[in-house]
């Protein structure tokens, strides 16, 4: 356990990194992905800054190296802010600049990129081999039903539970709201998310929208579909939730540090957050040490839908040697890059490292968090992203104050959304 705990700062950055979000840029040329499609030489990976303890990318691009030395990748360390390694990619594209060859994108990122013509699309040649790759991290890559990334490493929430006080975690809301009694009787909240006005918010709402069969945006990015039965349907759990004090309204001032505070000071029986927490929660002090468990997130009818985490890798339509640039985000996605991701401590990609027992034995959690992955849904896919996600954001917030009604707050999500993409 001492190992997994030393590496629990590095799952909290990559948590913090998925609640960010950014602004978008100017329009690449089309004509640029067609060029230097067989070029082969060093190429450069750029990617926010690796805090992994044992140093993920460098150990990934020191394999690569050893065994292409007239192809030599150099590691381009960017800045832990998103917003800030999201813009300088940004200016770097905006310019048409060649030295940004492979980027490391978050999932929000991917389609935006894609719309305004920066990415390569991987077909033809530069199609991946998705076999063992986890699907939903595919869908995540995929714009317009063209794939134009490949999935590096992967995340997805999970429920922590108290097992002194329950035997085993719920696998419906319905049976988790019904098990309340067990808080109440031990003078402790039931349920705690991130509920306040920001991006984790986004997150915690897609994920029972989706669960009850909701969604966002169709496969254009574009057009608006959550005004929909299913999503008031959803909206309208979360919302009673509050109502009836399965979730407290102190939760509305939750983001992933006061929820997992709260779990770990012993004040809740229920706790929707990151793998991280897995490692946090055994620590000196922890209230709750050595008497929690971790499952998927509860659905409607069982195993419900996490919102998707993580990054994927892409080539620059202006990168001079794509041919290289290809052949390195397969070997980012082969089994030695996948096994040192995932000793990092980052979920990988692929399927089959979730059933390794010696990685089982390092994270318990993972057979857990491999079943969220399976059900997740990204986040909504689309080249407006920072305006759908304020657009879900604002209107479900002011749902669960009880400032709106749900259907008043679907409506004005679905006008939110047409808006973003007329503008």
């Amino acid at each position: 356990m001492a190992s997994l705990i030393s590496k629990v700062a590095v799952l909290a950055t990559a948590a913090s990194l998925l609640t960010l979000t950014a602004c978008s840029g100017d329009s690449g040329s089309s004509d640029s992905a067609s060029a230097n499609t067989d070029g082969r030489g060093p190429i450069t990976y750029v990617e926010g800054k690796d805090t992994t303890e044992t140093g993920v990318v460098r150990q990934i691009i020191d394999e690569w190296n050893a065994a292409n030395p007239d192809e030599e990748v150099t590691f381009k360390e960017q800045s832990n802010d998103a917003d800030q390694a999201h813009d300088d990619l940004v200016q770097h594209l905006q310019a048409e600049q060649s030295d940004y060859d492979v980027m490391a994108l978050d999932v929000i990122w991917t389609a935006e990129f894609a719309a305004k013509g920066w990415l390569v699309p991987l077909e033809g040649e530069f199609a991946m081999d998705n076999a063992g790759i986890l699907p939903s991290t595919v869908e995540s890559a995929t714009y317009n039903g063209t794939q134009y990334a490949a999935p590096k490493n992967t995340n997805g929430g999970l429920l922590f539970y108290r097992t002194d006080l329950v035997p085993e975690a719920p696998t419906t809301w319905d049976e988790l709201t019904a098990s309340c009694e067990i808080a109440t009787a031990n003078n402790i909240d039931c349920y705690a998310g991130q509920f306040a006005a920001y991006e984790g918010l986004t997150a915690n709402v897609s994920e029972i929208i989706n669960a009850h069969g909701g969604s966002f945006v169709a496969e254009d990015g574009t057009t608006p579909t959550v005004d929909s039965p299913e999503a008031r349907a959803g909206l309208q759990a979360l919302v009673t939730a509050f109502e009836t004090g399965v979730i407290p309204e102190q939760d509305t001032t939750f983001k992933e540090p006061e929820s997992q505070q709260a779990f770990e000071d012993g004040n809740v029986l229920y706790l929707r957050n990151w793998p991280y927490v897995y490692g946090t929660a055994s620590q000196e002090g922890s209230a709750v040490a050595g008497n929690y468990g971790v499952a998927p997130l509860p659905g409607v009818d069982g195993v419900g839908t996490s919102t998707l985490g993580g990054y994927n890798a892409a080539i620059s339509t202006f990168s001079e040697n794509k041919a290289t640039a290809a052949d390195f985000l397969r070997f980012m996605q082969g089994e030695q890059a996948q096994r040192i991701i995932a000793e990092g401590a980052l979920p990988p990609v692929l399927e089959s490292l979730y059933d390794d027992p010696a990685l089982i034995a390092e994270m318990p959690y993972l057979p857990a968090l491999k079943e969220s992955i399976a059900n997740a849904v990204p986040r909504p896919v689309t080249p407006f992203y920072p305006a759908v996600s304020k657009a879900i954001q604002d209107n479900t917030f002011a749902a669960i104050k009880g400032e709106k009604p749900v259907d008043q707050a679907i409506v004005d999500i679905q006008a939110g959304i047409e808006s973003a993409g007329a503008n």
